[in-house]
């Protein structure tokens, strides 16, 4: 029987953490668990892509366009296809 997926996990997607392991990349969602793995011909190519991909969104929050900073651009694209 697999296992659900969170309503959280669902609305806003998976918050893997990435980590190397010798040659293998291991990735596990922190909150549902769901994760896999990738080998690598080295230990080094595992730590620098593990290095490369567990970047916090948070750091980047003010680079990024959060949704409600992007409720002005819908709103003015249903206004403007109201009529079609």
């Amino acid at each position: 029987m697999p296992v659900s997926t969170p309503p959280r996990c669902r609305l806003l997607g998976h918050d893997h953490g990435f980590r190397a392991e010798g040659t293998r990349l291991v990735w596990a969602c922190t909150r549902c668990g769901e994760g896999g793995s990738k080998v690598y011909a080295t230990d080094a190519e595992a730590r620098r892509m593990a290095a490369a991909l567990d970047r916090r969104p948070a750091a980047d929050l003010g680079r990024r366009a959060p949704l409600i900073g992007l409720l002005p651009l819908r709103l003015w694209r249903r206004w403007r296809d109201r009529d079609r």
